[in-house]
Order: structure tokens, then sequence, then C-alpha cells
């Protein structure tokens, strides 16, 4: 199988292939026809069938749980809460941010409540609110930082995935905790206490 610059290779990859003993199974044009059979076929299956109708819905339900009332907040002075239960990782702060955020409650839009956990490792958030830049972090593992004007977005750091924001509701004065949206670190799901 040897070649000089100027000659031709006595063998061609087939003769070779063929000569070791490899064999290929599909060619490149049967896979790309049987991936797009597949594809298409995958698409159009109608989610409507018997089949897809036995699968049953999971609901999650969260607990409703009173946190606090809205006029005990002071504007930038986090008040901690356990939520949704009183498992690992379920420790919480509500604020009065005194600027709109995303998922805000109260006249002003401006109370949210967020997840203590990095999202990366599980690092402790605890006392790390900045009131001049409405965040949270940098987390002491690998200083990620999060925004709590933009539902816990990460601003920068190794995380991935955005805080866990707890859903708020506001009935008269009282503040519900009612939810969850994200995943608090260390859980596969939310209410595994």
């Amino acid at each position: 199988m040897s070649q000089d610059m100027n000659t031709k290779p006595t063998m061609t990859r087939k003769q070779a292939a063929k000569a070791v003993g490899h064999k290929c199974l599909v060619s490149r044009r049967n896979f790309l026809i049987g991936a797009g059979v597949t594809t298409t076929i995958m698409i159009t299956l109608d989610p409507g069938t018997p089949q897809a109708q036995q699968v049953p819905a999971q609901i999650t339900e969260y607990p409703r749980k009173f946190i606090t009332k809205l006029s005990s907040l002071k504007q930038d002075e986090p008040f901690d809460f356990s939520y949704p239960d009183e498992g690992e990782y379920s420790d919480n702060m509500i604020v009065k941010m005194g600027a709109q955020g995303g998922g805000g409650i109260g006249p002003d839009k401006d109370v949210v409540a967020f997840n203590y956990a990095c999202t990366h490792q599980g690092g402790s958030l605890f006392d790390s609110y900045k009131a001049d830049t409405k965040s949270m972090g940098a987390c002491p593992l690998h200083l990620s930082t999060y925004d709590l004007t933009r539902h816990g977005i990460l601003i920068s750091g190794q995380a991935y995935q955005s805080l866990p924001q707890i859903l708020l509701e506001l009935e008269g004065d009282d503040i519900y905790a009612t939810g969850i949206f994200g995943l608090i670190y260390g859980r596969k799901n939310n209410l595994q206490g």
C-alpha cells in the first residue's frame, strides 16, 4: 500500500478495508435516507393517539405558605424563610428591592423571593444581596452572581441556570409562597423534602 509521490496507490480504501476484514454496514446515503424517514415519522406522530393518551399527566401542587406582611418589609432588607419544606436547600429570602422585578408583587412590583442555594454547586448565597445592583452573589465557591430584577438570571460565574424564584401571591397585606420557578440545587423534585 506504499506509494510514491508520482504513483497512484496500489489499493483503494474499499480494497484495503476488505483485506483487513472490515466491512461498512451502512453507506452514508442509506444512513441519511433512514434518518430522514425516521425524523418524518417522529414529527408526524399524532399526540392524540390512544398510546399517547394512556400516559398520565403529572401535576405538582406546591403548598401555599404564609411568609410575611407586605407592610413589614423594608426596602433592601431581605427577610429569610423556608419553602417548600424544611428540607435541605429550602432556605430562601424575600426582599422589597425598590425596583420592578420579574415576577414581582406589590404596588410597585418590586417584592421578589429567591432560593439561597447557588445552582452551580449549592454554595450558600446567604447574606449576599447587593442593594445597589439588585443582585445576589457572588457565590463563595465559584463567584456566580444573579440579577434579581430579571427572574434571577445569571450575570456572571460558573452556573448555567437561573436562581430558583419563589412564586408569590399577595392577599391584602399578606404574602404567600405558592410555587417555585426553577429547580432547587440538589433536588430532582422541588417537593422531595
